[in-house]
């Protein structure tokens, strides 16, 4: 049973809430800029920008940090995701890929998420409506305003965090020296990746405790769905079927995740995290991606199947881009595999070996 529930990890914040161990000990702070311009021309009248930084920034000769790593999360997560044993225990200490003796990472909390500005803070469902353009320049904004970074030595991001990648890879393409996105596509999110986002967005406001946002109570109902659409959408099928291997483990099993899962969920927060995709289609943009990429899917991905082809599509049209598909197996991780480092730590060497300067 244990070997279930890091699942999703990499899908919701409250996938993640007990993730995090005896891992190296991030500084955290905070980013604030007034009047943050929105892509529809809304305001949000102080962005706040939360974030946790590993290692030491390093300048070169030219005055300019070199060595920073920009970590991004998936939807509902926070940077934190990344001190789990899975994550930093094979990345962050001696003699590893990100040691961080050696590179200055930084994890942000992304707009609507974790420590930054969301809903919940007060505006509920009042909030603007911001999307992935808005998100990938409030991290922009924390790096070069906040932190001083006007470049990176490598961008790596998961689920979410990895579309963000492409729309960084667009927008910005010399800011990163290197990508790893994972568990992603960089296409319109339509099909059965649409559906269950939209179910999920319509159980939570159809939920008679919504109040229109202004809810007494969080509407448990509405919620209580919305986590069994996370389940499905996170779920490895090979281990699941080994491991919930008759109706009551099942049934406990669920049970067990409900009742861990909801106390952290804000129904606000979750339905502006889910709907923040609805901008994102980097699919005719791909040839201005110059900056090395590799990029990882796996097979027993819900969210991203490979037998949609869509990979075979986009590769050709990406320079300097290797593609790998993790293998389906009973030890997968689904969606998740992004957060466990062992499925793709190899990949990660390379690529910054093959952009070392």
């Amino acid at each position: 049973m244990k070997r279930l529930l890091p699942f999703v990890c990499g899908l919701a914040a409250l996938m993640l809430s007990s993730a995090s161990s005896a891992q190296p000990a991030p500084v955290e702070g905070d980013f604030s800029a007034a009047d943050f311009a929105l892509a529809s021309g809304q305001l949000l009248p102080e962005l706040r920008m939360h974030y946790r930084t590993l290692g030491q920034p390093r300048r070169g000769a030219d005055g300019r940090v070199e060595n920073a790593v920009l970590l991004l999360h998936g939807t509902g997560g926070t940077g934190a995701q990344f001190l789990s044993q899975q994550f930093a225990g094979e990345l962050f200490g001696p003699g590893q890929p990100l040691d961080i003796a050696r590179y200055y990472v930084v994890m942000p909390d992304n707009l609507g998420h974790g420590g930054s500005s969301k809903p919940s803070d007060g505006p509920r469902a009042r909030f603007p409506e911001y999307g992935y353009a808005d998100m990938v320049e409030a991290q922009r904004r924390l790096l070069v305003d906040g932190l001083g970074v006007d470049r990176l030595r490598l961008v790596m991001g998961t689920s979410m965090g990895c579309m963000h990648i492409f729309v960084w890879a667009e927008t910005h393409p010399d800011f990163a020296e290197a990508l790893m996105p994972m568990a992603c596509q960089p296409t319109a999110i339509v099909g059965r990746n649409r559906l269950w986002r939209t179910m999920l967005k319509d159980a939570i406001r159809s939920d008679p405790a919504w109040a229109g946002g202004d809810y007494a109570a969080q509407p448990v109902e509405g919620l209580r769905t919305a986590v069994d659409l996370l389940l499905l959408a996170g779920s490895a099928p090979m281990a699941m079927q080994q491991d919930l291997a008759t109706p009551a483990v099942v049934d406990e099993w669920l049970a067990a995740q409900q009742a861990r899962r909801l106390p952290a969920l804000d129904a606000n927060d979750l339905w502006y995290q889910v709907n923040a995709s609805f901008d994102y289609d980097p699919s005719a943009g791909l040839e201005r991606i110059t900056a090395p990429m590799t990029w990882i899917n796996s097979a027993d991905d819900f969210i991203n199947p490979p037998e949609l082809g869509l990979a075979e599509q986009f590769v050709p049209r990406i320079a300097g881009v290797r593609y790998r598909l993790v293998p389906n197996s009973v030890g997968g991780k689904g969606h998740g595999t992004h957060t466990w480092a062992v499925f793709w730590k190899d990949d990660l060497i390379d690529l910054l070996a093959r952009t070392e300067r």
